[in-house]
């Protein structure tokens, strides 16, 4: 199994947060479900960091079952939904975000 993050990092713009987290679930999880070949994904909100850390404000991970399959998913007209989807709320939050795709080692 590999998973493919998506950590971002910045700020949500103040006052927004419960509108970004609400956007989160309401937008952003369905067009990440929808991911060829997703097995399953997940969203967390950070609540404590390390120094240093502190400026991460949304972890995201995605579940395929081989790096063929997250390539083929890239290529998807469904990832254009999901880009669309994180356009739609892009301006309530400044920063960016980077992936790192993990090979599962442990049940």
């Amino acid at each position: 199994m590999f998973t493919r993050s998506a950590i971002f990092r910045g700020r949500i713009k103040p006052g927004r947060e419960d509108e970004f987290y609400a956007a989160v679930q309401e937008r952003l999880v369905p067009a990440w479900s929808q991911m060829l070949h997703a097995r399953a994904v997940r969203v967390y909100r950070p609540r404590q960091c390390e120094a240093g850390e502190e400026d991460v404000f949304l972890v995201q991970e995605i579940d395929y079952p081989s790096l063929a399959h997250i390539e083929e998913a890239l290529s998807s007209p469904r990832r254009e939904a999901a880009v669309a989807a994180l356009a739609s709320v892009r301006a309530l939050y400044d920063g960016e975000h980077r992936h790192i795709i993990y090979e599962r080692l442990t049940d």
